[in-house]
């Protein structure tokens, strides 16, 4: 709905995160608009830098492009670190100074693992430094299909839309009621989400001990992971902050990429089908998000239940060495180190 509203032709571009989720390049391209892509920075735990947002917009705005809206997804989908504070201040300024509207995907502010982080909604950064509806046009996003309750099939979720003028939250208004309305599971799940269980009810305690377990075991589940990829020649990955995914970077062998290349496939598609074809692990490629060029990356979800993770490590660890051995280059001590791997879900 949003990028209908803000995409009037190929000359509007929406700025967008690489690695992104894919929704974003589509629903640009489905609405005749341009992507305008900023790169995170893997090597800073995929740092979101404004001075590359600053160049992206002159770039894009040189070629004759109306740069309207800048995505953030935090925490990020598919790298899984969360935004900084004093990182958020300096992309609502950003937006401000632009004329950018800040389209905010928060779907997975519940789901934290780290104890030196924590989320900050936009809305709530933006108030702390003084701006009204009247500073900054901004859009929020959640959804029922994620954080601790993971209703995926439910198809629950809403926006709040803050500094739009009365008459384009009518236009708003109109777009949404052509869709009618939400199925009602949706709905019911949507109102519990936004009023959980308060201090004082009576499921207030078993709410919280249940909400808690299952972040704790999503934590446990990331680290698991993380430390298994790390461990391994060719792979390196870095800490999952929040979200529900890993990204690993696959450094992969010569003979690996030249495979691929023959196969027809990209390289990290290669490694992945090889690895649902020896293994039945699934893994998204990281092609399929975007990648700083040359790199190699894979999506993995955290989600496999907690005690079926060690029998998910031991198969894809047997099949990584399997797989470097295979494709090795010259010899062992000469083989390239660090790798990323990415996979499923949404």
């Amino acid at each position: 709905m949003m990028m209908q509203l803000l995409i009037r032709s190929e000359k509007d571009g929406i700025l967008c995160p690489l690695p992104q989720y894919p929704l974003y390049s589509a629903s640009i391209a489905l609405h005749g608009g341009s992507f305008v892509p900023y790169f995170l920075d893997e090597e800073t735990g995929w740092g979101l830098e404004v001075d590359e947002l600053k160049k992206q917009v002159d770039e894009a705005r040189s070629k004759g492009i109306t740069v309207r809206a800048l995505v953030v997804i935090n925490p990020g989908n598919p790298t899984g670190q969360v935004l900084a504070e004093e990182n958020q201040k300096k992309i609502v300024e950003f937006c401000k100074n632009e004329g950018l509207v800040l389209l905010a995907d928060e779907v997975y502010q519940e789901n934290i693992y780290v104890e030196d982080k924590q989320f900050h909604s936009f809305k709530k950064i933006a108030r702390s430094m003084g701006y009204t509806d009247d500073d900054l046009p901004l859009v929020s996003f959640q959804s029922v299909s994620k954080g601790y309750y993971g209703e995926c099939g439910k198809r629950g979720g809403y926006m709040e839309v803050t500094g739009f003028n009365a008459d384009v939250r009518e236009q708003i208004y109109k777009v949404a009621s052509v869709n009618l309305c939400s199925n009602i599971s949706g709905q019911i799940l949507s109102s519990l989400i936004m009023n959980p269980p308060k201090v004082g009810d009576e499921s207030y305690e078993s709410f919280m001990v249940e909400r808690d377990g299952i972040i704790s075991s999503l934590a446990r589940r990331a680290k698991a992971l993380e430390e298994a990829f790390n461990s391994l020649e060719g792979i390196t990955c870095n800490k999952a902050e929040g979200a529900m995914y890993l990204f690993p970077r696959l450094h992969l062998p010569q003979k690996a990429i030249g495979a691929a290349q023959a196969a027809g496939a990209a390289p990290d598609a290669y490694y992945a089908l090889r690895l649902l074809q020896a293994t039945g692990i699934v893994v998204v490629p990281g092609s399929g998000f975007g990648q700083a060029p040359g790199t190699y990356h894979f999506r993995c979800t955290i989600l496999p239940q907690e005690d079926k993770i060690p029998a998910i490590i031991s198969r894809f660890k047997e099949f990584h060495e399997k797989f470097m051995d295979e494709f090795r280059d010259v010899s062992r001590d000469e083989a390239p180190t660090g790798a990323t791997i990415e996979s499923g879900g949404d």
